[in-house]
């Protein structure tokens, strides 16, 4: 067990986040946290981490494990360069030794300028530094706080890949849903401050979900069955006699004094779309270039109104740049954009609109307005807050209390309380839970108009899109149809038919007589020797990581052991495989004798 985390209570305010929960993390355990924004994940980590202490509880780990932690909102200093930034909590011993390495992952993160002040980068930037920062630390425990947010689609694999590899524990909050069906081996619930476990990937704990709530069903009807039942006795037994049966009755009391497990309220969004004409936008022949980089070449686009258009490419190629010109906020530097007369655009841009901290969430939202016409009928900014899960307390709070997804969350609410007719979704899934994103996803699809959706979130595109825009390096802009999933096998395709065929390498005529299977003098020696190179090399690693748990303290001799160690298991994973060949060849030479 790396770590523990038992009887954990943290109370912020009048609202308790976390109740008597417990937590245990074993190597190689992979854990994904969820649940609905302002629940209390964030804090949760910083608990684990050791940023913030427990109101009540204790966490325990080894004293020689190695932990690194990512928040969700990572401290900066502006004036660091970005090779400064990653190693400042850093001997100089060992950026020496890992530099390279760092290098190579700021690269695969989009980050090439390594010379940069921290201060010129974007906020999507600042976080990729940060995450290369905790992913370079020799850790045994690894706890990330929405780690894929600002990542396009290439580094989100990536980031699987090194994941899957890592051989320690992993904590993380994410609503990626592929990337918990793919990385993490359990799931933690984190609803009305208790804990839910579940030895699952995503589609695994939506099952065993969905069996937990037909249990919890089953066995509330079943209480209420006894109930109705045991008080029927005591209205029966209280005009027969006096006296009745004390334990029986104080059974009934317990039973009538349990609590059934609070259900997680939902997002209600009505539709909440203004009239829209024939006419809608289109682009002809729009270019638009910044320092002489072009982002959008020459692109085109009647848009129609069923559209439902992801737009993917990588960080920096001008994903949101599109977005600006269509919503009016850049002019092109050549072509035209005309929109139509009755258009109502709803622009949830990447960064959010600047929300006043000392503004109160009900205010905010009636100064764009005080009620709305919905499908279901008219509702005022206090019933439309109630169905975004803002209670009556949370309404009269300032936004500078809210979490990051309720600020998300609220800022949703203040575009679709414009009633738009057009929707422009400039990476909506950061920062949103999954129980939002499943509501969001569903309203899209009855949306009355279009929707473009910026997204490296990847289901969410598979459930919205019909159509993929890829925007490459020299700003030209490829069509797809189908979902993302449609646009990876076709791109796949695509590379397949571009790489030059292998020409064949046997002529045409009578097919030779098949040689006999033998081995080679080499094979044979190798055959007789490889299980104690084997047994050689198992010994080797398990010296190494005594040795590693020895240097904890010391950084340069734990970082080279550590490489030693990784050196060991690949050469190991090579003899494995190795080994695998030579006994399956071994095999059919016996065979054909």
């Amino acid at each position: 067990m790396l770590l523990s985390a038992e009887k954990i209570s943290k109370n912020y305010g009048m609202k308790q986040l976390l109740q008597d929960v417990s937590l245990y993390l074993n190597e190689g355990n992979r854990v994904g946290i969820i649940g609905i924004n302002g629940t209390g994940k964030s804090t949760l980590l910083k608990i684990l981490a050791g940023v913030e202490p427990p109101d009540q509880g204790s966490i325990a780990t080894n004293p020689n494990i190695q932990l690194s932690y990512l928040p969700q909102n990572p401290p900066i200093q502006d004036d660091y360069t970005v090779l400064e930034q990653v190693f400042a909590e850093f001997p100089a011993q060992f950026r020496d030794l890992k530099e390279y390495e760092a290098k190579s992952m700021l690269t695969r993160l989009g980050i090439t300028d390594y010379e940069a002040k921290m201060g010129t980068l974007s906020g999507g930037q600042r976080k990729r530094v940060a995450l290369a920062t905790a992913l370079i630390h020799p850790a045994d425990i690894l706890i990330l706080d929405e780690p894929t947010n600002h990542l396009d689609s290439d580094m989100v694999s990536w980031l699987e890949q090194h994941l899957r590899r890592f051989s320690g524990g992993l904590i993380m909050v994410t609503h990626d849903r592929y990337f918990l069906e793919r990385v993490v081996t359990h799931i933690v619930e984190l609803s009305h401050s208790k804990l839910y476990t579940y030895e699952a990937n995503y589609s695994k704990y939506l099952e065993l979900k969905s069996q937990r709530e037909e249990m919890m069903v089953a066995s509330e009807r079943k209480r209420q069955a006894v109930l109705r039942r045991e008080y029927q006795w005591i209205i029966r037994g209280a005009k027969a006699r006096s006296t009745k049966s004390r334990s029986r009755i104080d059974r009934y009391e317990a039973l009538k004094a349990q609590t059934t497990q609070e259900e997680d309220d939902t997002v209600q969004i009505s539709n909440l779309s203004s009239r829209l004409g024939k006419k809608i936008i289109e682009l002809s022949g729009v270019t638009k270039s910044f320092d002489d980089r072009t982002l959008i070449r020459d692109f085109s686009y009647l848009l129609e109104r069923e559209d439902r258009i992801g737009i993917v490419g990588r960080n920096g190629v001008g994903k949101s740049t599109l977005l600006n010109l269509i919503a009016g906020k850049f002019l092109p530097d050549a072509g035209t954009i005309e929109v139509g007369a009755t258009v109502q655009i709803g622009y949830f841009s990447q960064e959010s609109r600047e929300l006043d901290p000392n503004q109160r969430v009900f205010d905010f939202i009636c100064d764009i307005s005080n009620e709305v016409k919905t499908s279901e009928g008219t509702f005022s900014a206090s019933q439309m807050l109630e169905r975004f899960l803002f209670s009556s307390d949370l309404q009269y709070s300032l936004i500078g209390r809210l979490s990051g997804g309720e600020r998300r969350r609220l800022y949703l609410l203040s575009i679709l309380m414009q009633a738009p007719n057009v929707l422009l979704l400039d990476e909506p899934t950061n920062d949103l839970d999954i129980e939002t994103l499943t509501i969001l996803e569903e309203y899209l699809e009855s949306f009355a108009g279009p929707v473009i959706a910026v997204s490296h979130d990847r289901y969410f595109l598979d459930k919205v899109a019909s159509d993929i825009f890829e925007i490459n390096e020299n700003g030209t802009i490829l069509r797809y149809s189908g979902n993302y999933s449609d646009y990876e096998e076709n791109r796949k395709i695509e590379q397949q038919q571009a790489a030059p065929k292998k020409e064949a390498s046997a002529q045409k005529g009578a097919p030779k007589k098949p040689q006999k299977l033998k081995f080679s003098f080499k094979e044979q020696r190798e055959y007789e020797t490889i299980d104690d190179d084997i047994a050689a090399l198992e010994e080797k690693i398990a010296e190494c990581g005594s040795e590693i748990v020895k240097a904890a303290s010391d950084y340069v001799q734990l970082q080279t052991l550590m490489e030693q160690k990784a050196d060991l298991e690949v050469e190991l994973d090579d003899k494995t495989e190795r080994w695998v060949y030579l006994n399956e060849l071994a095999e059919k030479i016996r065979l054909q004798k």
